[in-house]
């Protein structure tokens, strides 16, 4: 087994000069509140406010990262305990949690493999590295852990000083999940953040079925182009009074064309 690590610079710059003036940047906000514009998070964890159950759930199946590294190297989505929506699991999650590790090597030099090994060290306490020999050892101590109170998803937040947090969800989503959230009385700050994507999309699976539950839920025809548009503000506003402060875009380039009204309701049309 071999020791898990964290060198304290592990992410400064190698020459000695700029290092130190890394490490003084470093001190003066490490301890600062964590204002987190997107993160990869699940409304429903601090709706709910339940304990997570085991390590693959926490760690391995939300984390689209990890899942996307792991099936470009031939790893079925069926070993990591992923299966389209309906179906069981194939795979126990120990048993999706060994092939996580019996792969973590895949991860070296990557952000994952960073952020994972601090989890690993700094939240659950692990002290070797993660690996087939460990899988078990990491997979019974992280679910522990889980078990304990401080460690629901409410108290993690507190614990790491979140601020705010903003989760990212569809135009057609009701955030009945913030709503609750906002009517529980907690103090954490959990906001969404409008991804239209769904919606805005054509190749986006069930574009057109999208835009027919965009229409009943606003009461506007989206397949108009004036409806659309009145679509998008109306849920647009409705974000916006839940606490939305920002827009979220899954666009492949950063290309873009300047279309008159004219040009823009033709190629829509």
């Amino acid at each position: 087994m071999n020791p898990l690590n964290l060198h304290p610079d592990r992410l400064f710059p190698a020459d000695a000069t700029t290092r130190d003036i890394a490490r003084t940047l470093y001190a003066q906000v490490a301890n600062l509140p964590i204002i987190s514009p997107h993160g990869h998070t699940d409304p429903q964890w601090f709706a709910d406010d339940q304990p997570f159950t085991n390590a693959a759930e926490l760690l391995l199946t939300p984390d689209h990262y990890v899942l996307r590294m792991l099936y470009s190297q031939g790893v079925p989505m069926e070993q990591m305990g992923v299966t389209p929506r309906g179906e069981q699991p194939q795979v126990t999650p120990r048993e999706a949690w060994r092939t996580f590790a019996a792969h973590y090597h895949l991860f070296r030099g990557t952000p994952s493999r960073l952020w994972l090994d601090w989890v690993f060290a700094e939240v659950f306490g692990m002290q070797q590295q993660l690996d087939p020999t460990t899988s078990d050892a990491y997979f019974d101590a992280i679910g522990e852990q889980l078990a304990q109170d401080h460690f629901r998803p409410r108290a993690l937040f507190d614990r790491f000083g979140i601020e705010v947090i903003a989760t990212t969800e569809s135009p057609l989503d009701p955030l009945d999940h913030h709503r609750k959230i906002a009517e529980s009385g907690w103090s954490g700050r959990v906001i969404t953040a409008y991804r239209p994507d769904p919606v805005i999309d054509p190749e986006f699976e069930g574009f057109r079925a999208n835009l027919r539950r965009l229409s009943d839920l606003t009461g506007e025809d989206c397949f108009g182009y004036d409806g659309y548009l009145a679509a998008h503000r109306n849920r647009r506003a409705y974000f916006a009074a839940m606490g939305a402060t920002s827009t979220d875009h899954g666009h492949p380039t950063a290309a873009t064309a300047d279309l008159s009204d004219a040009e823009a309701r033709a190629l829509f049309d």
